[in-house]
């Protein structure tokens, strides 16, 4: 690993700070190095606060040392004006000579601006560091504006001999197959994605509250289908304690400002493309990521029309002998480990 290699390998891992509370910016890493020491560093801050580059300029102290420094950043510094200033010109009032890029920003509103008008102002810019790390870190940002669509992740637990719901069920909620180590951890998930998104059936059976309890963070929002509008008011989806779009055959707007609650229509007898459209759905509403942790119909809509990124599936030991089957995918299986007496697979879609 050479020396631009290095910084720009911490600018990933200070990156993963914003995640979960930059959507929809890039969740960006940034570091200042001045004779083989870094002297600043930052990550995005949560949406409409300054971007990384900006942090790390402010954390450092001592401002003499910038016209010898070199800056690390995983993605193109911005050259627009937005929530707040580009920072090319912050880094360009500061005299920073030199400035390593992980990748070029894809955005139509940069896309090699940044370092063209770095370059106009006399830096060295050097781009193309750990590249494929980098965009492998920004594969929400990147999947959303090159896409357009979120980046999707599915979710699901299955058992021992492959259901994820057992046959019959006596009470209107979840039958666990995971341990509570496993169930952690998908919470801990909720809070580093836009969205949450489950069908009608889950609603009915499970009467899921979609949101985190057993991790510190924010709730995602959550998109529920309901083709026919079955689902009872008393839902816990629809307590109005988070943000939530419901998704129907209905073809209304309604907004409930008190409810928190808003509606979007979908055509389902539009059979091939029910996926496409939620997508474009959760693309208009400026949703650049998402967890579908809907049952297996949901889950195996998304598989069948290729749009998905990432399945994350868990195994416990349970047995059901009948019931419902877990969805089937294929791709390149990129982990595998255990939780106690869980198994976590992750696939990404290849």
């Amino acid at each position: 690993m050479n020396i631009h290699e290095k910084y720009i390998k911490r600018c990933i891992d200070i990156g993963k700070n914003g995640l979960g509370t930059t959507a929809p910016n890039p969740m960006v890493g940034c570091v200042i190095v001045h004779a083989n020491k870094i002297i600043g560093e930052g990550f995005t801050s949560p949406f409409g606060g300054a971007h990384a580059e900006v942090n790390a300029i402010n954390s450092v102290k001592d401002h003499s040392l910038f016209s010898k420094s070199t800056l690390y950043v995983t993605l193109e510094p911005c050259s627009h004006y937005g929530k707040t200033p580009p920072c090319a010109d912050a880094i360009i009032a500061h005299k920073i000579p030199k400035i390593v890029i992980g990748t070029i920003d894809t955005h139509n509103k940069v896309a090699g601006k940044g370092v063209a008008k770095l370059e106009a102002a006399g830096c060295e810019v050097v781009v193309g560091i750990l590249e494929d790390d980098v965009k492998a870190h920004h594969k929400r940002f990147f999947t959303f504006y090159n896409k357009q669509r979120p980046y999707v992740i599915l979710k699901w637990a299955e058992t021992t001999d492959g259901f994820i719901a057992p046959q019959f069920k006596n009470e209107k909620k979840p039958v666990w197959i995971t341990n509570e180590l496993s169930r952690q951890l998908v919470h801990k998930w909720r809070t580093e994605e836009q969205a949450i998104l489950v069908g009608t059936n889950t609603v009915l059976e499970d009467n899921p509250s979609l949101t985190v309890r057993d991790w510190t963070g924010k709730n995602p929002i959550r998109i529920v289908l309901d083709r026919h509008c079955r689902l009872p008011s008393d839902a816990t989806v629809f307590d109005g304690k988070t943000k939530t779009i419901t998704i129907s055959e209905q073809p209304t707007s309604e907004v409930s400002e008190t409810t928190n609650i808003s509606f979007e229509f979908l055509d389902w007898n539009l059979k091939e493309s029910i996926a496409q459209q939620i997508c474009n759905i959760l693309y208009a509403n400026g949703i650049n990521s998402v967890i579908i942790e809907g049952g297996r119909h949901t889950l195996q809509t998304f598989i069948d029309e290729n749009l998905w990124d990432e399945a994350r599936v868990f195994i416990g030991p349970t047995i059901f002998g009948a019931g419902t089957k877990a969805p089937q995918c294929s791709g390149k299986l990129c982990l595998e480990q255990n939780l106690l007496d869980d198994t976590l697979k992750i696939i990404v879609n290849d």
